[in-house]
């Protein structure tokens, strides 16, 4: 006796179905399922309730299903139609883009199977758009890897140009070993044996009676000091009396050193009697002396800067702001580097600067741009002015128009009328001058001038500064 179950696979068969429950077995069963008619209509779409992604596409019902493919995907689409159509023909696979008219392009993976009673062809779709984008990301990730290696084989090539190209001995230690890591031609010639006998080497058994601890150790105290000096040494296998500039820095979370090899002989004679007294000049000379970089902060600063600015070390404006020791702060920093960088050179700039503990002092700043270097600067030389302040009034000292003005009014004015003209003469020089170094920047040149901003356009209209369509 057969059961509802004989010939499943063969010998049994699976029992009934309900038609209502069928379809929703086959609606979950996939992310996207059709019916297309034996002419290529589509007869039925059943969307996964639990894939809402696609949206409603009944309107696909009735129209041919190349209508709702892209362009690119119909032909391969007609010949899966063709091949699944012949006798004996089993389940096959097929990819196609939708072309949905509220929605982007979405491919979609068909099982497609014939249904024995009319020829029609049941579709179960799955979502490749998961897939797609992660195919995306993995092209863009190999692409960005790409652009990575190439980048990096650029400045791997630039590293070992500037290694070869310099003149200087260089050697690259890894902190962490103590061993060379790289080094030019001209260090392995100093150091007397070829360079690839040097390359992985204890850079401490290069010179004599040195122990690896005590000579990385003296390495790094010294180069983390503010005042980097040279260690003398000698090589071990030249026999070479050599100098050692250590720098310490960081790359990918590990320690190295560059180290510099110079021979004293030849740096001696390289040292000019100028260079030496310049170099006196800042340690000893009576005015302050200041680097900056390119933003206006503090990169190195003389004795005399820090008695100026009652700063005990170094370590305490390094890498601050100009602006913190100026009493106009920005507006100050500001005009300084501004006109260096235009004309290189700026003279005599009169301010006041503030120290530690906010105390004021009049000073006349002095402004060098050093734009041929590899990382431009500033360099400031600062004079104490309060000594001149106290024998001058104050103000500025008057042109020859403005004095020779002044002088024809003598015997014919009064003084109170004298005193007034010469007022007006300083006044418009002051405004004049301030509107000239702040490049025309009236909020400026009022908070230069301790003025407000009206104040100063109607001293502006009173000494007839303000050209057509300024106001």
């Amino acid at each position: 006796m057969k059961t509802d179950t004989e010939d499943f696979f063969g010998t049994q068969t699976l029992p009934l179905i309900d038609p209502a429950q069928l379809h929703e077995i086959v609606s979950t069963v996939a992310d996207l399922s059709v019916i297309v008619a034996a002419d290529g209509r589509v007869r039925a779409v059943m969307v996964n309730p639990h894939h809402a992604a696609f949206g409603q596409l009944e309107d696909w019902v009735g129209k041919p299903f190349d209508d709702c493919v892209a362009e690119e995907s119909r032909e391969k689409f007609a010949r899966r139609m063709k091949a699944i159509a012949a006798p004996g023909a089993k389940s096959l696979v097929v990819e196609v883009n939708h072309a949905g008219h509220a929605m982007w392009e979405f491919p979609i993976r068909y099982t497609m199977h014939r249904m024995a009673q009319d020829n029609s062809i049941l579709m179960l779709g799955r979502d490749m758009r998961p897939i797609a984008e992660m195919q995306q990301q993995l092209v863009l990730a190999q692409i960005a890897l790409e652009r990575d290696y190439e980048a990096q084989r650029e400045m791997d090539t630039r590293y070992r140009v500037l290694m070869e190209a310099t003149r200087d001995a260089m050697i690259l230690l890894a902190m962490n070993t103590g061993r060379i890591v790289d080094l030019n031609a001209a260090a392995a010639l100093m150091l007397g044996a070829p360079r690839q006998d040097l390359a992985g080497s204890s850079i401490a058994q290069e010179f004599d009676g040195r122990r690896r601890g005590e000579f990385l150790e003296n390495l790094s105290s010294i180069a983390s000091s503010d005042s980097v000096s040279p260690v003398e040494l000698v090589a071990r296998r030249s026999q070479r009396k050599l100098r050692v500039v250590p720098k310490l820095f960081r790359a990918a979370g590990e320690r190295f050193m560059l180290c510099r090899l110079e021979a004293p002989d030849e740096v001696t004679a390289a040292i000019s009697e100028v260079s030496d007294n310049l170099e006196r000049l800042y340690h000893e000379g009576v005015d302050a002396i200041v680097f900056l970089d390119q933003d206006g902060l503090i990169t190195f600063g003389n004795d005399a800067f820090m008695k100026l600015t009652d700063s005990a070390y170094l370590t305490n404006v390094r890498g601050r702001s100009l602006a913190d020791f100026l009493v106009r702060g920005v507006v100050d920093l500001r005009v300084i580097l501004d006109n260096a960088r235009r004309s290189r050179h700026l003279r005599l700039y009169s301010t006041k600067l503030m120290n530690e503990f906010n105390g004021q002092i009049s000073v006349e700043i002095s402004v060098t741009h050093l734009n041929d270097r590899p990382v431009p600067g500033f360099a400031l030389v600062i004079r104490d002015a309060s000594r001149s302040d106290l024998l001058r009034r104050p103000g500025m000292t008057t042109g020859e128009d403005g004095m020779r003005s002044v002088m024809e009014l003598v015997g014919s004015s009064s003084l109170k009328d004298i005193v007034s003209e010469t007022t007006d003469v300083v006044e418009k020089m002051c405004i004049q001058t301030a509107v000239d170094l702040t490049r025309n920047n009236r909020l400026a040149a009022a908070e230069m001038l301790g003025l407000s901003r009206q104040s100063l356009y109607v001293k502006l209209r009173k000494f007839g500064l303000l050209e057509k369509g300024d106001e």
